[in-house]
């Protein structure tokens, strides 16, 4: 294989579908170059689960076969990714990133893994995880069986839990796309951190069979990515019912950005203090800018409201005994004490305590919150927030704690969409994570927010707005 260069470790899959089908580059050449980055590169910033490189060239050779006999099953034929340590591969080691299952071996593969293998995409490694998707809550970026995940823009910071490894190959150009997960806020924070393009989907849209359980009814799948064009592609790949997944919502979805609604016929709902005064003051000139590009869409920008209740304290109940539940033989073994993290240990133990009475009391709390949501948007077809009000900490931050530095807001000021990350996985909603600038050296995002099963909406924001700007494009320093 010759020198393929270093752009095509940051295509976007249309990018590498005309290069494989072209015949430009084979399938096993691809495979092998991100395999190898992925395993020299990956330890860098401990994103490197477990590289897969006999088992991704075995899958190339395949789908060369096929390009050359003419049977092309889609845009991700060929193309390598990379997968949370969360998600079962079979006859390899599945971490969840804890050292109590550094030895567990799974007989079958996860639903994501088996959908992706059906369009000819090729598994290339497994990536970092903080310790059970931050089960029991964490103190410190260092939960993890892999160590701190490190943000390809600045190592000393933080890539983001849970799915730190995840962002991190995709910024890095270490995969052309991974999936992660988010229980309550997994796939937004990474990939705000680490400056990437990631979706989380609507709740049930994505069968979680075969993956590590944090929560039953908050639990997610999703994908990270260059562009908002390479998520709609992923998600259609990994979507659709699942009788073996309780949760399954029972729908499949299709990209189609041929028949996205005009912007102009638009509504979106925004807080102008979460641009301002919530936001991390190093930031607020990217989110202003980023704002004023939004607005440039058509669309109607108006301001709105979050619908006003205990998001937090609700999630973390409902969080709290549905960890508890599944993590009991854990817990009750003693095997818990073998995490890393001290503040993760002990909320694993309290989680037994959580009452019936008051998980029964947040869930019918939910619902109302689910009612409230669905009058929302009746009123505006989608919302945009900053994906998290300021760039990564550091690494030996104290994640309970405020950064050293960092301004909080004057009191009474009012609260904006800060809780919208707790009320949108509560309420089951999508939400698309779009770079959206630079705070010094690290990179901020927005988040757009819809309602239930508004995916190919929220793509049509996405990728306007990713024709207005280039952040999506820009690379972390190093990573040539």
């Amino acid at each position: 294989m010759g020198d393929i260069g270093t752009d095509i470790f940051f295509a976007t899959i249309d990018e590498l579908n005309r290069k494989l089908t072209s015949k430009e580059i084979s399938a096993e050449e691809l495979a092998r170059a991100f395999v190898n980055r992925l395993e020299q590169q990956g330890p860098r910033y401990n994103a490197l689960a477990l590289p897969l490189l006999q088992q991704a060239l075995k899958q190339a050779k395949a789908v060369d076969q096929d390009i050359k006999r003419g049977r092309l099953r889609g845009p991700l034929q060929g193309v390598p990714y990379g997968v949370k340590d969360l998600l079962a591969y079979a006859g390899q080691p599945t971490t969840w990133g804890a050292k109590p299952y550094a030895a567990q071996v799974f007989d079958t593969n996860a639903a994501v893994i088996d959908k992706l293998s059906g369009v000819g995409a090729v598994l290339a490694g497994k990536l970092s995880m903080v310790e059970l998707a931050g089960g029991g809550g964490y103190r410190y970026a260092s939960a993890s069986l892999f160590g701190p995940g490190l943000n390809p823009w600045d190592r000393s910071c933080w890539s983001g839990g849970s799915s730190s490894g995840s962002a991190a190959a995709v910024a890095a150009g270490l995969v052309p796309f991974a999936i992660g997960s988010e229980t309550s806020g997994s796939i937004v924070t990474p990939a705000s951190y680490c400056g990437v393009t990631a979706l989380r989907p609507t709740y049930g849209l994505v069968s979680r069979r075969g993956a590590m359980a944090l929560s039953w009814t908050l639990d997610k799948l999703g994908p990270f990515a260059h562009t908002a064009e390479d998520c709609g592609t992923i998600l259609q790949a990994i979507s659709g019912k699942d009788s073996d997944d309780p949760g399954s919502a029972g729908r499949s979805f299709y990209y189609t950005p041929q028949y996205g609604r005009a912007l102009k016929e638009l509504k979106i709902g925004y807080a102008p203090v979460d641009f301002a005064d919530r936001a991390d003051p190093a930031a607020r000139p990217a989110f202003q800018a980023a704002l004023e590009a939004f607005k440039q869409n058509g669309a109607t920008m108006v301001e709105v409201k979050l619908p006003q209740f205990p998001y937090g304290p609700a999630l973390s109940t409902i969080l709290a005994a549905e960890q508890g539940s599944i993590f009991e033989p854990l817990i009750t073994s003693g095997k818990v004490d073998q995490l890393t993290d001290a503040m993760q240990i002990a909320g694993l133990k309290a989680s037994l305590e959580v009452p019936a009475k008051d998980y029964l009391k947040a869930m019918r709390l939910r619902r109302l919150m689910q009612a409230a949501f669905r009058r929302f948007f009746s009123e505006v077809d989608a919302v945009v927030t900053p994906g998290r009000p300021g760039p990564a900490t550091k690494i030996d931050q104290p994640l309970d704690r405020p950064a050293p530095g960092s301004a909080q807001p004057p009191e009474g000021t009012p609260p904006g969409f800060q809780g919208i990350i707790p009320a949108g996985n509560l309420a089951g909603l999508p939400a698309l994570v779009l770079p959206c600038g630079m705070a010094g050296s690290l990179p901020v995002a927005l988040q757009v927010v819809g309602a239930p099963f508004s995916e190919n909406l929220l793509l049509t924001i996405g990728r306007d707005f990713q024709t207005r700007t280039d952040w999506h494009k820009r690379r972390p320093p190093g990573t040539a």
